[in-house]
């Protein structure tokens, strides 16, 4: 019977591509990872790696069996999944993965509101990305993961996971009380009426980033850029103070100096859609569907259930990186399918 911990080791080596890599997921040493990939090939009685001097690559027969691991995960998965489910109510440990600037809005009150229902139940949050977050997922290192997209990019769907839309948050411009655009009646801004005005946005090449800059040039003009930063909250002190241009989604304006406002614009479709994902078929699964309804309970302004499901399915699903920067780190494994027994965020 192969070890189901070294398959796991040899999937994602498949996916990180350097055994340092996947040490640094699991918490342990790069020798003990190299030596448990030995041992594999003793099992197997086959040669799954090519290695050439420092460079270590999956041969054929490699590739072949981390395709197998994703079968022999995903049964495991559903074996558990229907022992929990013939309990009938959610139990055990759940790990939930979200991005930053939801953590305070959604997360926080998530675990509380789960918690105080369900008493054997267990959430564990970790601070990551959306394409973090969906490889966490894929990898069985999280259950659920809460991600987005902003409405003006070409951002295909997640893939090899199932999306449900939870809400739609639209982007606000974040103005000093003095700013000229500014009007007293509060009404909404039009992006053209802030061209000549510094800007405070995310770096290119993230998410935030791009669609400012997009919804800027739609309206007919490219923003002078004066900061950039990828915290949500450091662009609200640097507007306080510098009396700049801030747009981003109205979900991290929710503490603001009282130098500031927050101002709708006209044009209603900026927005970022954000969505909860789950492996394919674990929306039965206790402790899974209590998360769920707990999370659209928390959001009663939740549009009508709009379901994705890609049909490839991806370990390391690329995309446009975000605005919102986190460093995610996994410290140890646990048997259970590969799963971080602990993961910890570094600073946004």
């Amino acid at each position: 019977m192969l070890d189901v911990r070294r398959l796991i080791l040899l999937r994602d080596l498949d996916v990180h591509g350097t055994v340092t890599a996947v040490a640094e997921l699991h918490g342990v040493t790069p020798s003990a990872v190299s030596q448990q990939l030995r041992l594999l090939e003793e099992e197997t009685r086959t040669r799954l790696l090519e290695r050439t001097g420092r460079s270590i690559r999956l041969t054929a027969a490699g590739r072949r069996l981390t395709e197998d691991t994703e079968n022999v995960l995903t049964a495991l998965e559903q074996a558990q999944n229907r022992l929990h489910t013939g309990t009938g109510r959610p139990v055990g440990p759940l790990h939930f993965a979200c991005f930053p600037s939801a953590l305070t809005p959604l997360a926080a009150p998530l675990c509380d509101a789960l918690e105080s229902v369900h008493r054997d139940l267990r959430l564990h949050i970790t601070e990551a990305e959306p394409e973090i977050a969906v490889r966490l997922l894929l990898q069985r290192h999280v259950d659920i993961a809460l991600v987005y997209r902003y409405t003006n990019l070409a951002t295909p769907p997640h893939p090899g996971v199932e999306t449900h839309t939870l809400r739609t948050d639209p982007l606000v411009a974040v103005l000093r009380g003095d700013h000229p655009a500014v009007h007293p009646e509060g009404s909404p801004v039009e992006l053209r009426d802030l061209a000549n005005t510094p800007w405070i946005t995310a770096p290119p090449q993230t998410a935030c980033g791009d669609a400012v800059l997009q919804a800027c040039r739609s309206a007919g003009f490219t923003p002078q850029v004066r900061h950039t930063c990828t915290d949500f909250s450091a662009m609200i002190a640097l507007a306080a103070s510098s009396g700049h241009t801030v747009l981003i989604p109205r979900m991290a304006t929710a503490h603001l100096p009282p130098a500031l406002s927050v101002r709708p614009v006209t044009d209603t479709t900026l927005a970022r859609t954000i969505e909860t994902a789950i492996r394919h078929g674990t929306a039965n699964e206790p402790a899974i569907a209590a998360c769920l309804t707990a999370l659209h309970a928390l959001t009663p302004d939740s549009p009508a259930d709009t379901t994705t499901t890609p049909d490839t399915p991806e370990d390391n699903p690329s995309g446009t990186s975000t605005g919102e920067r986190g460093r995610v780190q996994a410290v140890g494994t646990s048997p259970r399918f590969g799963r971080s027994a602990q993961i910890s965020a570094g600073p946004p």
